[in-house]
Protein backbone atom coordinates (compact mmCIF):
# COMPACT_ATOMS: atom_id res chain seq x y z
CA UNK A 1 0.00 0.00 0.00
CA UNK A 2 1.61 3.07 -0.86
CA UNK A 3 0.97 6.67 1.56
CA UNK A 4 0.69 9.91 0.24
CA UNK A 5 1.27 13.15 1.61
CA UNK A 6 -2.25 14.44 2.61
CA UNK A 7 -4.55 16.53 0.02
CA UNK A 8 -2.98 19.84 -0.98
CA UNK A 9 0.49 19.19 0.62
CA UNK A 10 3.02 19.57 -2.54
CA UNK A 11 6.52 20.39 -2.82
CA UNK A 12 5.30 24.08 -3.49
CA UNK A 13 2.80 26.16 -3.95
CA UNK A 14 4.88 29.25 -5.10
CA UNK A 15 4.89 30.86 -8.39
CA UNK A 16 7.05 29.24 -11.72
CA UNK A 17 7.99 33.44 -11.15
CA UNK A 18 8.66 33.00 -7.53
CA UNK A 19 10.78 30.00 -7.74
CA UNK A 20 12.84 31.35 -11.17
CA UNK A 21 13.22 34.70 -8.82
CA UNK A 22 14.90 32.35 -6.07
CA UNK A 23 16.68 30.49 -8.35
CA UNK A 24 18.41 33.37 -10.16
CA UNK A 25 19.00 34.72 -6.35
CA UNK A 26 20.59 31.55 -5.84
CA UNK A 27 22.89 31.33 -8.53
CA UNK A 28 23.72 35.21 -7.68
CA UNK A 29 24.80 34.20 -4.11
CA UNK A 30 26.09 30.85 -5.68
CA UNK A 31 29.01 32.92 -8.08
CA UNK A 32 29.29 35.70 -5.00
CA UNK A 33 30.23 32.34 -2.65
CA UNK A 34 32.76 30.72 -5.32
CA UNK A 35 34.21 33.87 -5.88
CA UNK A 36 34.73 34.44 -1.85
CA UNK A 37 35.92 31.13 -1.49
CA UNK A 38 38.82 31.30 -4.35
CA UNK A 39 39.90 34.82 -3.07
CA UNK A 40 40.37 33.70 0.21
CA UNK A 41 40.94 29.74 0.38
CA UNK A 42 41.52 27.62 3.53
CA UNK A 43 39.03 28.20 5.80
CA UNK A 44 36.56 29.93 4.03
CA UNK A 45 36.44 27.01 1.62
CA UNK A 46 35.46 24.78 5.09
CA UNK A 47 33.22 27.17 6.19
CA UNK A 48 31.68 27.65 2.67
CA UNK A 49 30.81 23.92 2.83
CA UNK A 50 29.68 23.56 5.92
CA UNK A 51 27.17 26.55 5.20
CA UNK A 52 26.15 24.86 2.50
CA UNK A 53 25.05 21.25 4.32
CA UNK A 54 24.23 22.89 7.99
CA UNK A 55 20.26 23.56 7.38
CA UNK A 56 19.82 19.90 6.55
CA UNK A 57 21.50 18.57 9.71
CA UNK A 58 17.96 19.76 11.42
CA UNK A 59 16.94 16.34 10.39
CA UNK A 60 18.78 15.10 12.77
CA UNK A 61 16.55 16.36 15.25
CA UNK A 62 13.55 13.65 13.88
CA UNK A 63 15.93 11.37 15.12
CA UNK A 64 15.39 12.21 18.97
CA UNK A 65 12.60 12.66 20.71
CA UNK A 66 9.21 10.59 20.63
CA UNK A 67 7.80 10.50 16.99
CA UNK A 68 4.34 11.77 17.13
CA UNK A 69 1.72 10.52 14.01
CA UNK A 70 -0.93 12.11 12.74
CA UNK A 71 -4.00 10.78 11.25
CA UNK A 72 -2.37 10.06 7.79
CA UNK A 73 0.41 8.22 9.67
CA UNK A 74 1.35 4.61 9.32
CA UNK A 75 3.78 3.14 9.96
CA UNK A 76 6.68 4.71 11.09
CA UNK A 77 7.89 6.62 8.60
CA UNK A 78 6.36 8.36 5.14
CA UNK A 79 8.63 9.13 2.79
CA UNK A 80 8.43 13.07 2.23
CA UNK A 81 7.35 13.74 5.67
CA UNK A 82 9.76 14.83 8.79
CA UNK A 83 8.85 14.00 12.06
CA UNK A 84 6.89 16.63 14.28
CA UNK A 85 9.67 16.76 16.54
CA UNK A 86 12.17 18.04 13.68
CA UNK A 87 9.86 20.83 12.57
CA UNK A 88 10.78 23.76 14.40
CA UNK A 89 14.36 23.19 13.89
CA UNK A 90 13.57 23.00 10.45
CA UNK A 91 11.73 25.52 9.85
CA UNK A 92 13.71 27.95 12.05
CA UNK A 93 16.97 27.34 10.03
CA UNK A 94 15.40 27.38 6.51
CA UNK A 95 14.27 30.88 7.42
CA UNK A 96 16.65 33.41 5.05
CA UNK A 97 16.50 35.90 8.08
CA UNK A 98 18.39 33.51 9.88
CA UNK A 99 21.70 33.30 7.31
CA UNK A 100 21.44 36.73 6.92
CA UNK A 101 21.88 37.07 10.94
CA UNK A 102 24.57 34.90 10.68
CA UNK A 103 26.24 36.58 8.06
CA UNK A 104 26.30 39.96 9.97
CA UNK A 105 27.83 38.18 12.81
CA UNK A 106 30.94 39.06 11.07
CA UNK A 107 30.41 42.36 12.52
CA UNK A 108 31.39 41.24 15.63
CA UNK A 109 35.12 40.35 15.96
CA UNK A 110 37.93 42.17 14.94
CA UNK A 111 40.00 38.97 13.73
CA UNK A 112 39.47 39.03 9.51
CA UNK A 113 40.48 35.64 10.47
CA UNK A 114 37.10 34.54 12.50
CA UNK A 115 35.00 36.91 10.17
CA UNK A 116 35.46 36.32 6.78
CA UNK A 117 35.01 32.59 7.80
CA UNK A 118 31.77 33.36 9.47
CA UNK A 119 30.74 35.24 6.54
CA UNK A 120 30.60 32.65 4.20
CA UNK A 121 29.04 30.13 6.28
CA UNK A 122 26.45 32.37 6.48
CA UNK A 123 26.62 33.03 2.49
CA UNK A 124 26.60 29.00 2.03
CA UNK A 125 23.86 29.06 4.49
CA UNK A 126 21.68 31.71 1.90
CA UNK A 127 22.77 29.92 -0.74
CA UNK A 128 20.99 26.66 0.64
CA UNK A 129 17.91 28.04 1.45
CA UNK A 130 17.53 30.21 -2.06
CA UNK A 131 18.04 26.86 -3.95
CA UNK A 132 15.47 25.06 -1.45
CA UNK A 133 13.31 27.63 -2.34
CA UNK A 134 14.11 27.90 -6.22
CA UNK A 135 13.42 23.90 -5.93
CA UNK A 136 10.05 24.00 -4.28
CA UNK A 137 11.80 22.96 -1.33
CA UNK A 138 10.04 25.73 1.31
CA UNK A 139 8.99 25.20 5.29
CA UNK A 140 6.97 22.51 6.25
CA UNK A 141 3.77 21.96 7.92
CA UNK A 142 3.35 20.98 12.01
CA UNK A 143 2.61 17.63 10.69
CA UNK A 144 5.83 17.33 8.89
CA UNK A 145 4.97 17.72 5.04
CA UNK A 146 6.12 20.48 2.87
CA UNK A 147 3.62 23.43 2.67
Amino acid sequence: MTHHAPEGATRSSASRQVRAAWGALAVLLLIWLVFEAVKYGGWVIVAAVAGLVAPDLSFLAGLFGPHQHGPHQHGPHQPGRLPRSAVPAYNLVHRPVVAVVVMLTCLIPDDPAIAVPLFNFGLAWLVHITADRALGYGLRTADGWHR
